[in-house]
């Protein structure tokens, strides 16, 4: 294994779990304001999370949640 292949190894791993922390985090903060099902929407249906949180004023979490999916994402593409 590479230089390069480990850096992406590590960098596709540290974006998924911030994405993963991320979605949990929205859908704990989902879960506490009406209309509750609303987080189990996004359990299902994760890409809802960052469109539900925005409306929430949850930018922070919605801002996580697109980066860290498109870094994983970039990286998967280019990792090959």
């Amino acid at each position: 294994m590479s230089f390069r292949d480990l850096v992406f190894v590590i960098v596709a791993i540290l974006s998924c779990a911030l994405l993963i922390t991320a979605q949990i985090s929205i859908i704990a903060a989902l879960a506490v304001r009406p209309p509750r099902w609303r987080a189990l929407a996004v359990i299902v249906f994760p890409p809802l999370a960052p469109f539900w949180a925005l409306r929430e004023k949850l930018r922070g979490r919605a801002a996580t949640w697109l980066v860290s999916a498109l870094v994983y994402a970039l990286v998967r593409v280019v990792a090959g």
